[in-house]
């Protein structure tokens, strides 16, 4: 299964204490360079950095498509955009983000401008 994540929910998880329940139900989670730089360093002593820097489960991966990712800005952060596009390049299973009402119609738009 191919799972990639997007910086709230890594986030929000450390803070509770319950990062490691993503590596319990996918084993591995994929995040783009963005949401690396937004947790892990731009989040340096923040909830979530340390425990998202240490964690070997989650892989760091680099996005081939920076046009789609430059189109999905105009709705989203770098993080989130970044996000859906390596969702799409990995054809991934699924995508762990916060924001519920924007997901799938800009992955759909995603898609549409792959094709």
């Amino acid at each position: 299964m191919i799972v990639v994540g997007n910086a709230s929910p890594l986030i929000n998880l450390a803070r509770i204490g319950q990062l490691d329940l993503l590596r319990q139900l996918y084993g591995e989670l994929l995040i783009p360079e963005a949401v690396w730089q937004e947790v892990v360093i731009q989040g340096i002593g923040q909830t979530g950095a340390d425990e998202v820097a240490s964690a070997r489960w989650i892989k760091r991966v680099a996005i081939v498509n920076r046009a789609l990712t430059i189109a999905l800005q105009q709705d989203l952060d770098a993080g989130e955009a970044e996000a859906i596009v390596l969702a799409v390049e990995r054809q991934a299973d699924l995508l762990v983000m916060d924001e519920r009402l924007a997901v799938r119609p800009l992955y759909d738009k995603a898609c549409g401008l792959l094709a």
